[in-house]
């Protein structure tokens, strides 16, 4: 059984951070986008309208809850209705809540929107409340009578796994007084997400900064992540100065914000008297801390494969000292890879035909019905993200495509999430269907493979293969390295505050600059780590997802070993990779992936994954020995 909120499939934002080139689209009105490359709200709702009716539809079913108070445990058939009713509201709470949020992000200055959602966050924190005694009245009947009842009626099966998952963290779970108080703290503990989305998406001012070709622009986000790939190193410099201190003008906000989200998780861990807040984040999927810590360590023992490629990245760039900002530029001089969007659907559709049939035809669909918001817009929300939530109908994916080789990347990688949860939400029945975040990056990522071995194979000339392959090392600079240090500062900042620590935006700045400094060799002369960069720590909206970033990491892992095996043409593993997409909820994510062919508590995916990265410095360096002959 779940109650509502927000999923995995939900959450599943993401920035990507393999850049090659610095041309591409800037910000521009929406209206003069054409509708093919934008969403189409009706698959879910006509209009405004029609999401307000299914909202007071929802409203008035809530007050229907109280009839199944104190009858959860007197019989098979009272579990039953129960369950279904929570289900079905819950499922109508996901496409509501998905609706607005959607028209939320594609314009973050339009408050209308922003409204809206904060009136859909209030009434589910009523729902919340007022389904608070679910957990504890079944609770309070012991396990073997719950499993008795599973025996008896037979539609109670799609329900065990909750059930049985409930049982499981009963010592965690509170009385029925202090569960509804919980829930209404829902109405507090998301507003520091709230805020940071708003001020820096929508408020934040913009600063300008001149180029060397006397262009004058304004540096938000999207114009970062666009310049500082530019090739004029001066003006990657311009960009990062000039951006980062802007954040450091807001670095007592950013600090406040920050700290806020990490007392929501104290609070939460304390309340369900976990040891810390990482075990209250890991503990209800069944995830080991050991794995978190395992993966912070293999990291720091393997750095020095990460300045390897530091060192490469150095020797294509030709410069004495290889500095932050040079990390998003093209290695490969004078080499401008574009890729039209039209071009790169193509592309990726040759790329995942590994993957069978049916799994193309519905990558196709997504292209065709509108399924993808495709290039940024003035107010849109950053970065790139697939949500799945609309169990009834289709995953939705937000894209802010610039046309450049990494949007091509990060849009195999937000199809894998998509489909993903299109085969959960069609194999799997609404409370089996919502896969664990643990397991979400696993489908992206294993496009991302497929795409890189694509692409490799089509590539013959010497300096294009060199960028594919420097690009295939960026990700393991961005997905392995990157999201292990930001896992690194997440629980630092986590284990300061609950040692009564106070943490600050300068504080913050001050754990940064030192995680930050170590992983990329400042001070053995590996890659200069500038000032400003402490405050990089602000700028990452995964800080606010409780301990979110980790998993990429080790889906990154799973899925270079996953992808090796379909690779090869082995039937059997493409067998169960698809059974893999298709599993959703129906098993714990380490149980999932053992059954797809990985075993995560073992160092072996780890291992795999650097073997692999030093596999392709090897390819490199050969080129580059080769040309310099």
């Amino acid at each position: 059984m779940k109650h509502f909120k927000l999923s995995a499939k939900t959450l599943l934002v993401i920035i990507l951070t393999i850049l090659t080139s610095s041309t591409g689209f800037a910000q521009q009105p929406r209206e003069e986008i054409a509708e093919k490359y934008k969403w189409n709200f009706s698959d879910m709702y006509e209009s405004d309208a029609a999401w307000r009716e299914a909202l007071e539809s929802f409203k008035q079913k809530i007050n229907e809850i109280d009839q199944y108070k104190g009858t959860l445990t007197e019989s098979p058939e009272n579990l039953l209705k129960a369950l279904q009713f929570n289900t079905e509201l819950s499922k109508q709470a996901s496409k509501i809540y998905t609706y607005v949020s959607m028209k939320s992000d594609i314009d973050t200055r339009q408050m209308k929107y922003n409204g809206m959602k904060q009136e859909v966050q209030q009434i589910f924190s009523e729902f919340g409340a007022r389904s608070a005694f679910f957990q504890p009245e079944i609770l309070s009947a012991s396990q073997e009578k719950i499993e008795g009842f599973i025996e008896e009626e037979p539609q109670l099966e799609i329900y065990r796994m909750g059930l049985e998952n409930m049982f499981r963290t009963k010592k965690h779970t509170l009385s029925e007084p202090e569960e509804r108080i919980m829930a209404l703290s829902g109405l507090v503990t998301g507003v520091p997400n709230a805020v940071f989305n708003t001020f820096s998406n929508a408020e934040m001012p913009r600063p300008s900064v001149t180029l060397s070709n006397g262009e004058e622009i304004q540096i938000g986000t999207a114009a970062y992540s666009r310049y500082r790939a530019h090739p004029n190193r001066n003006d990657r410099r311009k960009v990062f100065e000039t951006y980062w201190n802007n954040f450091g003008d807001f670095s007592g906000t950013y600090g406040e914000m920050l700290y806020g989200n990490v007392k929501t998780h104290i609070f939460n861990a304390r309340a369900r008297s976990y040891e810390s807040s990482l075990e209250a984040s890991l503990y209800p999927n069944n995830i080991p801390v050991e794995v978190y810590h395992s993966l912070i360590d293999n990291v720091n023992k393997n750095l020095p494969a990460f300045h390897r490629y530091l060192n490469i990245k150095k020797r294509m760039m030709e410069v004495d000292t290889l500095r932050y900002y040079d990390l998003y530029a093209p290695a490969v001089k004078d080499l401008d890879l574009k890729y039209e969007y039209d071009e790169a659907k193509q592309i990726i559709l040759e790329a995942l035909e590994p993957l069978g049939e049916e799994y193309v035809s519905t990558v196709e669909k997504a292209f065709n019905e509108r399924w993808i918001d495709v290039y940024p817009s003035e107010g849109k929300s950053s970065g790139a993200y697939s949500n799945g939530s609309d169990y009834d109908g289709h995953p939705y994916i937000l894209l802010n495509y610039n046309d450049l080789y990494s949007d091509v990347s990060t849009l195999a990688h937000e199809l894998g999430h998509t489909m993903q949860s299109y085969f959960s939400n069609k194999t799997q029945p609404y409370p089996l269907a919502d896969y664990s975040i643990f397991v979400a990056e696993v489908a992206s990522t294993f496009n991302e493979v497929l795409l890189f071995n694509y692409m490799l194979n089509k590539i013959e000339d010497d300096n294009v293969k060199l960028s594919l392959l420097m690009n295939w090392l960026d990700g393991f600079k961005g997905t392995l390295f990157r999201q292990t240090q930001f896992a690194e500062f997440e629980l630092k900042i986590h284990e300061e505050a609950e040692a009564g620590k106070p943490l600050t935006g300068q504080s913050f700045s001050s754990i940064y600059d030192n995680i930050v400094k170590r992983y990329y060799g400042h001070e053995k002369d590996v890659c200069f780590i500038d000032d400003y960069i402490d405050m990089e720590w602000a700028f990452i909206p995964h800080f606010y997802y409780n301990f979110y970033v980790y998993q990429y990491s080790t889906s990154f892992t799973a899925s270079i070993s996953l992808a090796e095996k379909v690779l090869s043409g082995d039937q059997e593993a493409l067998k169960k990779y698809i059974e893999f997409l298709s599993a959703g909820g129906s098993d714990y994510s380490i149980d999932l992936l053992k059954k797809a062919g990985v075993d995560m508590t073992s160092s072996e995916p780890f291992d795999k994954a650097i073997e692999a990265m030093n596999g392709v410095m090897d390819q490199i360096e050969e080129i580059l020995d080769k040309k310099k002959q």
